[in-house]
C-alpha cells in the first residue's frame, strides 16, 4: 500500500510537498482501517489497492484545491475519518475536527490518532444540524470538508453554518453538474459563492472526481441550518 501512495502522490503533484513519513502513516491508517472492517462496517472498500487509491490518494488531491498549512478544518459525516484524517496525516500543522453522529467511530478514530502519533486532532460526537447551531463550532473554521455525505442542496446547509467568512466549504463528488446547478440558490442564501470545481483523475483507477469549491463571502442567516427532517422535505 505504501508503495502506491507514494507513487501516486507523486502523479497528483504532491512529491515533497508531504512529510517524508505520510505515505506511510496513510499506509498504515489503511490497515487499521481495514483490521477493524472484519468487526465494524467502516467502508464497503476491502482491497488493500483500493484502499490507497480511493481513500487515501482521493483525499490527498484536496490538497491541489488548497492551502490547509496551519488552518482549521471540521470534516462533517467524517464516517472513517475521510478527508479528515488523511489530510491531517498529510498536513500536520492542520488543526482537524472529525464531526460524527456515530460515536463507536469516533472512538476508533481517537484511538488510531494515538496509535499514529497525532497531534491537533479533535472529535465531537453529534449532528452535523445541531453542531452547527452552537457558538462553540458555528463559523469558527477555515474549512469544512464533506464526502459522500448527501446531496450539495443538504450539504451546503449542514456545512457551510461551520465555515468562518473568508473560509471554504470543500464537497468531494463525482461529476455533479445538475447537483451543483440545483444548488446554487442555497449556497448564496446561505453565504457561499461556489468558485471553479476542481476535477482530477484517482491515481490508479478509471475514475474522475470533483471538488465543488464554495467560498464563504457573508455570514449564515441564524436560522440555518434547520432540523434535518425539514431540510430533506423542503431542501433550501
Amino acid at each position: 500500500m505504501e508503495a502506491l501512495i507514494c507513487s501516486g502522490l507523486a502523479q497528483l503533484g504532491l512529491a515533497g510537498r508531504v512529510p517524508r513519513d505520510a505515505p506511510a502513516l496513510l499506509a498504515r491508517y489503511g490497515e487499521l482501517l481495514l483490521e477493524k472492517n472484519r468487526v465494524m462496517n467502516l467502508t464497503a472498500i476491502t482491497q488493500p489497492g483500493d484502499v490507497a487509491s480511493l481513500h487515501m490518494l482521493d483525499c490527498a488531491a484536496l490538497l491541489n484545491c488548497a492551502d490547509f498549512e496551519g488552518k482549521s478544518l471540521i470534516d462533517v459525516g467524517t464516517g472513517a475519518g475521510f478527508p479528515g484524517m488523511a489530510l491531517k496525516i498529510l498536513v500536520p500543522s492542520l488543526r482537524v475536527t472529525l464531526l460524527d453522529s456515530l460515536n463507536k467511530r469516533l472512538d476508533w478514530l481517537e484511538e488510531t490518532g494515538l496509535r499514529l502519533g497525532l497531534e491537533g486532532l479533535d472529535t465531537v460526537h453529534a449532528r452535523a444540524e445541531e453542531a452547527g447551531l452552537d457558538p462553540a463550532f458555528r463559523e469558527r473554521f477555515d474549512f469544512a470538508s464533506a464526502r459522500a455525505v448527501a446531496s450539495l442542496r443538504l450539504l451546503a446547509e449542514l456545512c457551510l453554518p461551520f465555515v468562518k467568512p473568508g473560509g471554504y466549504f470543500l464537497a468531494m463528488k463525482g461529476r455533479c453538474d445538475g447537483e451543483l446547478d440545483a444548488a446554487l440558490p442555497a449556497i448564496r442564501l446561505l453565504g457561499g459563492a461556489v468558485e471553479p470545481c476542481r476535477d482530477y483523475a484517482v491515481p490508479g483507477t478509471d475514475a474522475v472526481h470533483r471538488v465543488v469549491v464554495v467560498k464563504k463571502t457573508a455570514p449564515t442567516p441564524a436560522k440555518y441550518p434547520r432540523r434535518w427532517a425539514k431540510m430533506q422535505k423542503s431542501p433550501l
